[in-house]
């Protein structure tokens, strides 16, 4: 994350600063606390994107001090269609509810009607239960095996995939090698290989990776590529996967350059 022009960018004339926590295509995980601090210092709210980080390892909310954090269920073993979204007290009590309902409302008469305490006043009409107990039992088991236990699990298979794969020929990958400054996301390209290609054939091996610009379109033209390829690991995985994604990714480049 480059701040040197922080100051143009965070003035008196910002509202609201939103970062990623951790990106979904780079890995990097972003170092907050002068955005933060520079964010409070001209009156502006702080949102943190969570969700590659939250599922991963103990994220702190009140050391970030961020004002609003934000994450989903799916990538935390929970159901689709679910996600937390968590902000100081004093911010949500200062907000409208900007869907109304049944179950939020104090009282109603013909003139007005007065909202409930937060957050019960953002959670208008039938709530969507089973995917909340979902998300709930999904949380209770990442917790009974333990955020560090799984963080330190995810650094072991990073090092392996990174030190594996930076020895194929004409492999580049795209973000930091430095262990401390990156998840376990690892998004590379192999020169004279199409991502789509390397995933298609990485496929017909047994190996599920995410090819495209996964959403971060302008981050592609950062990097002046159309596409990575993105290998994703999570407490699921193992060595033996590592080595079965590295010996993958060789026998598609040697596939391709015999073409």
């Amino acid at each position: 994350l480059d701040l040197s022009n922080m100051d143009e960018l965070i003035n008196e004339r910002t509202k609201v600063v939103a970062l990623t926590h951790q990106s979904n295509v780079l890995g990097t995980i972003v170092p907050l606390d002068q955005v933060t601090a520079k964010a409070h210092s001209v009156g502006a709210l702080f949102v943190l994107d969570a969700c590659q980080s939250v599922p991963h390892y103990k994220v702190d909310v009140k050391a970030l001090n961020v004002d609003f954090i934000a994450f989903s269920g799916h990538k935390m073993l929970g159901p689709t269609g679910v996600g937390i979204l968590w902000g100081k007290k004093n911010l949500l009590d200062e907000m409208p509810p900007f869907l109304t309902g049944g179950s939020m409302i104090e009282t109603v008469t013909m003139e007005r009607a007065t909202y409930l305490d937060a957050p019960k006043r953002f959670e208008a009409g039938v709530p969507n239960m089973a995917q909340a107990i979902g998300l709930g039992a999904a949380v209770d088991y990442l917790n009974a095996i333990g955020l560090d236990e799984i963080h330190a699990h995810e650094v072991e298979l990073t090092k392996a995939a990174l030190d594996g794969l930076q020895g194929i020929k004409g492999l580049s990958v795209i973000g930091p090698k430095d262990l401390e400054m990156r998840g376990g996301v690892v998004s590379f390209a192999v020169e004279g290989v199409h991502p789509h290609d390397l995933g298609q054939a990485l496929d017909q091996y047994g190996i599920a990776v995410r090819t495209g610009h996964h959403c971060a379109w302008p981050l592609m033209r950062r990097f002046k590529t159309v596409a990575t390829t993105r290998a994703s690991f999570y407490l699921y995985n193992d060595f033996d996967e590592i080595e079965a994604l590295i010996d993958g990714v060789e026998r598609a480049r040697k596939y391709f350059e015999s073409r």
